[in-house]
C-alpha cells in the first residue's frame, strides 16, 4: 500500500539528516550547513555540502542530491519501502500498515517464512547427514569447501516421494502452507501432495533481509530439468529478487561494484574466490526491478555472462532491457569472457586474478551498443548505412532520461562521422580542431566558461545558423520566433542576426547588399560576403544556397537545438557554481530549474543525422 504523505513528512522531520550522514561522512560545519567528502563518489577535495534546514544534501562533484530516506537508499542499497522501515524504526514510528485484510496477508507470510526457513534447516542437515555424500563429492569435484557450502546454506533434497513433507508436517505445519510456500505439488488428478525437489542440490534463495523465501535445485542424477526453481508465492517473485542479493550487498557497496552473474554456481565460485560482490538473476533474463536493486549497489553494475553465443544474446537483452532505465551517472558495465568460459570454470582453471583483469576492462554500455548495431554488418552502400542511422536513432529514442538520451545521441552522430562522415568530417571527429573552410583562420573569441575547443564548436553553430537566414531569406519567417531567442556570443553575427530581424519586422525583404550598407564597421561587411561567397561549399550542405528548403529548415531547427542546449549547459555550470557559493533557496531554485530545462532541450536535440 501507499505510505501517507503526512507520514512520510513527519518522519523526514524526526530524522537529522546532518547525524544521519555524519555516520558516514565525516562532516565540518560551514556557515549554516555542513561540508565533507562525498560518498558516492571519489574525491580528494570536498564538494558534498548537508543543509539540515532545508532538508537536503548536494554534492557539486557528481550532483548526487536528496533527503534522508533517498541517503539511506543510496548508502545502503535498499528500496523506498525498506529505507522508510529503517527510518521508521530509528525514530520511533510505526509504519502504517493499511486495511485487516493486508494485517491479515502480512501474518500469513511471515508463517510462510517460518516454513521455509524450517525447510532450509532440514535441507542443510539431509546435506550433511549419511544420506549426502554422494552431493558432498560432487561439490568438491566442482570445487568448493565446506565452508563456502555452510556459507551458502547449501542442502540436499533426497530421492524419496515425500521426505520432506513427512519432516515437516511432523513440526505440525499445516499442509496448505508447505502447498502456499511452494514446497510441495498437488497433482491435477487430485491424488496426494509431494516434495517439489526430490534428488536436487539446494540453493536457499533469500530476500533483501536474508529472509529466505524459495529454493533453486540442481539435479544430483538424469531429470527431466537441470535446475528446477520455486514457483511464484506470496513471499517469492523471481523477477523482483538477485540471489545472495543479501550477503553481496556490502561488499557491493565497500567496492562500488556489483558483478551480475548468471547461475548459482558462478556466484558461489566467485564468492570462494574473493569476490563476495556477486549476484544471479533467478533463471530469467533481468528484470526492471531487477536493475533498480543493482544501480541501488553500484552505479555501474558489471554484467558478466557465459562466453558462448547464448551468453552474448543474454548481453545485448539486458543492454537493450536498460535502455529506457538509464539515468545521469547509472550505466552498465559489461565482463567479456573468452569462448567456452563461463564464471565458473575461469576462476577455478584461471584463477582471480584472470578474472580481475577482464573486470577491470569491462565494455561500457555505449560500445555495446554500438558492436549490437554495427558489428560484422555490411555498410558499403549508402542504403545501408542510412538503416544503421535509421535503427540507432529508434534505440537512442527509447532512452527515457532526457539529457541521456541527448548524450547518447551526440555519442552515436560522432560515431557515424567517423566511420561514415566526409574525411574532413572525420578527421575532426578523430579530435583535429576546427574542421577546416572558411573557419580554418577563425580566431576564437574568448566566451565566459567555455574552453577553446568548445568556443570553436559554438563559433562553427553560429555561423551556420547565420549563413543559412543569408542564403535561404524564405528560412526566416518559418524559424523567427527560434531566431529572436537566438544568442550569439560573436557580436558581428549578433549584429547580422538583430538585422535580419528588423528587415523581416518591417516587411523589407531581404537584400543582402542593402543588409551591409547597414555596417559601417566593414569588419560585418565582409563577414556577410564570406559567409554568402563561394567559400560556402564547404559548410555543412544546409546552409548552402542550392539546398531545398525543408532541409534547410529541418536542419536548421536542429542546430539551433544543439546551440540552446550548450547554452543551457553553460548556464546550468554558473548556476551550481553560485549554489555553492550560497546555498540559498532562490540559488536552488534557479538550479533546478536549470537542470529541468537541460533535459528538456536535451530531448529536443537528439540528432544523429548529417
Amino acid at each position: 500500500m501507499a505510505i501517507p504523505d503526512s507520514f512520510l513528512d513527519e518522519l523526514r522531520a524526526r530524522s537529522g539528516l546532518v547525524e544521519l550522514v555524519g555516520r558516514r561522512v565525516k562532516l565540518t560545519r560551514r556557515g549554516r550547513e555542513h561540508t565533507g567528502l562525498c560518498p558516492f563518489h571519489n574525491e580528494k577535495t570536498p564538494s558534498f555540502t548537508v543543509s539540515e534546514d532545508k532538508g537536503f544534501y548536494h554534492c557539486f562533484g557528481c550532483g548526487a542530491h536528496g533527503g534522508a530516506i533517498d541517503f539511506v537508499m543510496q548508502t545502503e542499497g535498499l528500496s523506498f519501502p525498506e529505507a522508510v522501515e529503517r527510518l521508521a524504526i530509528e525514530a520511533g514510528m510505526e509504519v502504517p500498515r493499511g486495511a485487516p485484510r493486508d494485517q491479515e496477508a502480512e501474518r500469513r507470510r511471515k508463517s510462510l517464512y517460518d516454513v521455509l526457513q524450517t525447510a532450509a534447516e532440514w535441507f542443510e542437515g539431509q546435506l550433511a547427514g549419511l544420506g549426502g555424500q554422494a552431493a558432498r563429492d560432487y561439490l568438491q569435484r566442482r570445487g568448493l569447501s565446506e565452508a563456502t557450502a555452510a556459507r551458502f546454506r547449501l542442502g540436499l533434497a533426497p530421492e524419496r516421494r515425500d521426505a520432506l513433507k513427512a519432516a515437516l508436517l511432523a513440526r505440525q505445519f499445516d499442509p496448505t502452507q508447505l502447498v502456499e510456500a511452494g514446497l510441495l505439488v498437488v497433482p491435477e488428478d487430485g491424488g496426494d501432495s509431494y516434495d517439489r525437489f526430490r534428488h536436487r542440490l539446494i540453493f536457499p534463495i533469500a530476500d533483501s533481509r536474508g529472509r529466505i523465501v524459495a529454493f533453486g535445485g540442481r539435479a544430483l542424477g538424469e531429470q527431466r530439468a537441470k535446475y528446477l526453481n520455486s514457483p511464484e508465492t506470496p513471499v517469492f517473485h523471481k523477477g523482483d529478487l538477485l540471489y545472495n542479493l543479501a550477503n553481496a550487498r556490502k561488499p557491493a557497496r565497500d567496492r562500488d561494484q556489483v558483478i551480475v552473474v548468471e547461475g548459482y554456481m558462478d556466484v558461489i565460485a566467485l564468492d570462494q574466490a574473493g569476490f563476495a560482490n556477486a549476484v544471479a538473476p533467478l533463471g530469467t533474463a533481468l528484470t526492471e526491478a531487477q536493475l533498480g536493486a543493482l544501480w541501488r549497489l553500484s552505479a555501474e553494475p558489471s554484467l558478466c555472462f557465459d562466453g558462448d553465443a547464448a551468453g552474448l544474446r543474454a548481453a545485448y537483452r539486458a543492454a537493450e532491457r536498460a535502455l529506457p532505465l538509464l539515468r545521469p551517472g547509472h550505466s552498465l558495465r559489461f565482463i567479456e569472457l573468452p569462448e567456452g568460459e563461463d564464471p565458473d570454470s575461469l576462476v577455478r582453471g584461471r584463477g582471480a586474478a584472470a578474472f580481475t583483469d577482464l573486470a577491470d576492462n569491462a565494455a561500457v554500455l555505449a560500445d555495446l551498443l554500438w558492436r549490437m548495431h554495427a558489428e560484422g554488418r555490411r555498410l558499403d552502400t549508402p542504403e545501408r548505412r542510412a538503416g544503421l542511422r535509421q535503427e540507432l536513432r529508434a534505440m537512442v529514442g527509447r532512452i527515457s532520461d532526457q539529457t541521456v538520451r541527448g548524450y547518447y545521441g551526440e555519442h552515436f552522430k560522432a560515431k557515424l562521422d567517423a566511420a561514415f562522415g566526409p574525411p574532413a568530417r572525420r578527421g575532426a571527429a578523430a579530435g583535429r580542431p576546427g574542421g577546416g573552410g572558411v573557419f580554418a583562420d577563425v580566431r576564437i573569441p574568448a566566451r565566459h566558461g567555455l574552453g577553446r575547443g568548445e568556443a570553436a564548436d559554438t563559433l562553427r553553430r553560429e555561423r551556420l545558423l547565420i549563413a543559412a537566414l543569408l542564403n535561404h531569406p524564405e528560412l526566416i519567417h518559418q524559424v523567427f520566433e527560434d531566431l529572436g531567442e537566438l544568442r550569439l556570443g560573436s557580436p558581428e553575427l549578433d549584429n547580422i542576426r538583430r538585422a535580419i530581424i528588423e528587415m523581416a519586422s518591417s516587411g523589407v525583404p531581404l537584400d543582402l547588399d542593402g543588409l551591409c550598407d547597414n555596417f559601417h564597421d566593414g569588419a560585418t561587411a565582409r563577414l556577410i560576403e564570406e559567409l554568402t561567397g563561394p567559400g560556402i561549399a564547404k559548410l555543412d550542405p544546409f546552409a548552402r544556397p542550392d539546398m531545398a528548403l525543408a532541409r534547410v529548415v529541418e536542419d536548421w531547427t536542429s542546430v539551433y537545438r544543439l546551440h540552446r542546449l550548450s547554452d543551457l549547459r553553460r548556464d546550468l555550470r554558473l548556476a551550481e557554481e553560485e549554489l555553492s557559493r550560497d546555498m540559498t533557496e532562490e540559488n536552488l531554485a534557479r538550479f533546478s530549474a536549470l537542470r529541468e530545462a537541460v533535459e528538456e532541450a536535451a530531448s529536443e536535440a537528439v540528432d544523429i543525422t548529417d
